[in-house]
């Protein structure tokens, strides 16, 4: 169970990891300032669904830039920096949103490249 925690939730670089985990636990407690400052309680349900989004939004992200990887290859782009700005936002409020449904995609693509890696190194080694 530990090496299965440790090449899912801990597959991701600790840097990469952190600076997800900041943009997601700062949508949320966008979303919790807003609704404090509104008329509107915050129930418990919801608190938990913010902070679990905030825990997956990494793993969200990484299957997001996996996929337009993929796509896009090493090909640059050159936009309008605004324009750009307003794509990233609606990405990663997509992202954020959807992390309970996206996260376990990259959670088990994690789990089964780092096993993978493993068995290697075990028939090198």
């Amino acid at each position: 169970m530990r090496d299965f925690i440790a090449m899912t939730f801990g597959g991701l670089s600790l840097r990469y990891f952190l600076r997800q985990l900041f943009f997601g636990a700062g949508m949320s407690a966008l979303i919790v300032f807003m609704v404090v400052q509104g008329d509107a309680q915050l129930r418990m349900d919801q608190l938990v669904l913010l902070m679990a989004n905030a825990l997956l939004y990494p793993y969200s992200r990484f299957v997001y830039e996996q996929v337009i990887g993929f796509l896009m290859g090493d090909n640059v782009f050159f936009v309008n920096a605004v324009m750009m700005l307003v794509v990233k936002m609606f990405t990663m409020t997509l992202c954020w949103g959807f992390a309970f449904f996206i996260a376990p995609l990259g959670l088990a693509y994690l789990y089964f490249y780092h096993r993978r890696a493993q068995r290697q190194e075990n028939l090198e080694g």
